[in-house]
């Protein structure tokens, strides 16, 4: 999930490079430098990849700090 995840942002970003450059541990907002608008088209984008409904009222920008964050937050939704 990880991967995709990277893959998303380099596809929103449209910045191929980002696949070498992010890991795990990037922030998704500090060194993906995801913007408001950006991390939106994110959000739905990662919806539609992985058949999910982010839940706004469990959602936290915690959840941006790293991309493994974001992955165990969507995969803990895919579970449901």
């Amino acid at each position: 999930m990880q991967h995709k995840v990277i893959e998303i942002i380099a596809e929103i970003k449209e910045e191929p490079g980002l696949l070498q450059t992010l890991s795990g541990a990037s922030d998704l907002t500090l060194d993906a430098a995801l913007d408001s608008l950006q991390i939106i088209n994110f959000i739905l984008r990662v919806e539609d990849e992985f058949n999910i409904e982010v839940d706004f009222d469990t959602f936290d920008l915690e959840h941006l700090k790293s991309v493994d964050r974001f992955s165990a937050y969507v995969a803990g939704l895919a579970v449901q």
